[in-house]
């Protein structure tokens, strides 16, 4: 475990083939996102997240699921990419400019990823900006207000929710699969400020190694993948990953 660089890491990053990102929370806490337990504060304090996040919620209490979202909606809208959400942007840049492919993944539902000009993003949990109907599941864009949220899709009448994947839901079938490709075809695989215990999404960097791809940890702590990673660095994802970008520009030489 380290905070420096190291020459070994260095080289493996410079000559990968098919590099793959995981993303989790840790990311977009320095950009102010809260975690979904931080943001519980102040009126949604009082609320499980059975309450808040599950079908169960929705079909019982819309309005409130509604509202829950909506004022989770406005603190994302305020955030902006930081230098780890940038870094990743680069590396995707440097490496595609090389004929390299690069994949992201990330359970983060904020978008900074793409803000910050990540475009190969796979979105295990969906994004937050996204509303899509309960009844027929088309992404809505456009719909009447109401007096009483939610609101009704314009398609089919049903209740318009988020687009994300709530407790007990499946993730997206077509996001699973493609980020279980990405992460067995990799050479190389970076595990950035995910606590690595939610899954399937933590199962990801195991079949990678399982492939026989070089696994880097980014995280301020230790996490139940720390045993099988091959590097850790020890500390922020805006800090360490401009550093470890850094150490590639001769690719674009």
């Amino acid at each position: 475990m380290t905070t420096r660089i190291p020459a070994e890491l260095i080289e493996r990053l410079r000559a990968a083939q098919r590099v793959t990102a995981l993303t989790g929370a840790g990311v977009s806490a320095e950009s102010g996102v809260p975690t979904f337990r931080d943001a519980q504060t102040g009126l949604w304090a009082q609320f499980r997240p059975e309450e808040l996040a599950t079908p169960q919620a929705f079909a019982a209490n819309p309005r409130r699921v509604w509202g829950w979202y909506a004022w989770r909606r406005e603190l994302v809208r305020k955030a902006r990419p930081n230098p780890g959400h940038k870094a990743l942007a680069e590396l995707e840049t440097h490496l595609t400019a090389r004929g390299r492919a690069f994949t992201l993944i990330t359970q983060n539902v904020d978008g900074l990823h793409q803000q910050a000009g990540s475009r190969k993003v796979i979105e295990l949990h969906g994004n937050l900006q996204r509303t899509k109907c309960s009844q027929c599941e088309e992404i809505i864009a456009q719909w009447e207000e109401s007096e009483t949220p939610p609101p009704r899709c314009p398609l089919c009448g049903g209740l318009l929710r988020p687009d994300v994947v709530w407790f007990g839901e499946a993730l997206p079938a077509a996001a699973l699969q493609a980020a279980t490709t990405a992460a067995q075809h990799c050479d190389l695989m970076l595990v950035v400020g995910t606590s690595a215990v939610v899954q399937p999404a933590a199962s990801l960097p195991l079949l990678a190694v399982e492939a026989g791809a070089t696994l880097v940890e980014i995280n301020p702590q230790d996490t139940p993948l720390t045993p099988w990673v091959d590097y850790a660095l020890r500390g922020t994802a805006a800090t360490l990953l401009p550093s470890l970008i850094a150490t590639i520009q001769p690719l674009n030489r």
